[in-house]
């Protein structure tokens, strides 16, 4: 796992939950701490899940175990699979890819958790094509079933079929689609921003605030949160 952010910490907790040994790695000793106290004691955490009776303590002790932060780069490298969940600048993850394809093993699956960046142009910088593939997650990552499996023309039907089992095995729904670089987005935040564009002409038009837009679509649609919640969410972490 590279990034122990608010989407980094929170999917390695969900990997180490379902048995993955998890090796997450930061350039910043800080954001490592966070991220794992996000992971144990976080609104989301493991101490949280065995609160509300979705884990027993042995089993987040267990899961707590298979968690390793670590600012030793090699270590998170030299593993099956790789999230890579940094900032979301375009040249930053295609850097990523490359360091990474440079020092983990051939057979290593290179997956970004990029909300919308072509994956081709990751799996491009390195020597692994049909291992490259988008690993795409929703936050908070302990609660969300989102996985959008993103391929491209290259990735191969193994790479495709391992990730996918990893995500069902994260209790997650995988959906496989397609590369694109045409738009931004993939399917989920195409469609969400979208959504948020016309929300905010909505406000903007003097229509209704944000709250009441999120209480709203909340109310008619069923959704956990509304548009502008969403954004704060995904931004700045859910409270």
């Amino acid at each position: 796992m590279l990034g122990a952010g608010v989407m980094g910490g929170g999917i390695a907790q969900v990997a180490a939950t379902a048995g993955f040994d998890v090796v997450v790695y930061d350039i910043d000793p800080a954001a490592l701490r966070t991220g794992h106290e996000h992971a144990t004691v976080g609104r989301y955490g493991l101490d949280s899940g065995v609160a509300r009776g979705k884990l027993t303590r042995e089993e987040a002790d267990a899961a707590a175990a298979r968690l390793t932060f670590t600012e030793d780069f090699e270590a998170a490298a030299h593993t099956d699979l790789v999230i890579e969940a940094v900032p979301e600048r375009l040249d930053l993850k295609i850097r990523v890819f490359r360091d990474l394809d440079a020092a983990a093993p051939q057979s290593t699956i290179l997956c970004s958790n990029s909300s919308g960046f072509p994956i081709q142009a990751l799996s491009a910088a390195t020597n692994r094509a049909d291992r490259g593939v988008g690993w795409h997650w929703a936050s908070p990552a302990p609660v969300m079933k989102f996985a959008e499996i993103v391929r491209t023309r290259a990735t191969s039907d193994e790479t495709v079929t391992t990730v996918c089992a990893a995500a069902l095995r994260c209790g997650k729904h995988p959906v496989v689609v397609q590369d694109t670089a045409m738009a931004w987005g993939y399917v989920a935040n195409r469609v969400y921003f979208a959504m948020v564009a016309e929300a905010q002409k909505v406000v903007n038009e003097g229509v209704a605030t944000q709250d009441e837009v999120d209480q709203l679509l909340m109310d008619c649609y069923r959704w956990p949160s509304g548009p502008f919640g969403m954004v704060k969410g995904a931004t700045s972490g859910w409270t």
